[in-house]
């Protein structure tokens, strides 16, 4: 076994620290409380990564705009996209000028 990688020292160095510092009755505790932070961390990321229905009603909002727009001006809306739900409006608003 060759102990000439710097980082193998380096490794086997920290774990002595360690145990030196907190002994070996600490250690379980210590690693218990990174996993359980670990996992609350990963917990957090998922629930933040999920679009809230604030968030969902905010992207729709141009959308429902212009459907409410299209409506007051008596246009019919259903299964039209939203490029031709804008361009009868902007034809109705022409009309009307």
């Amino acid at each position: 076994m060759a102990l000439y990688d710097p980082l193998q020292l380096i490794v086997i160095g920290v774990i002595v620290v360690v145990v030196l510092l907190w002994g070996p009755k600490k250690i379980p505790e210590l690693a218990r409380s990174i996993g359980i932070t670990r996992r609350e961390f990963t917990q957090a990321s998922k629930e933040s990564a999920k679009p809230t229905a604030g968030q969902l009603t905010a992207a729709n909002a141009p959308d429902q705009t212009l459907i409410d727009t299209a409506r007051k001006l008596g246009i019919d809306t259903e299964g039209k996209t939203r490029e031709q739900i804008s361009d009868e409006i902007v034809n109705r608003v022409k009309t009307f000028s």
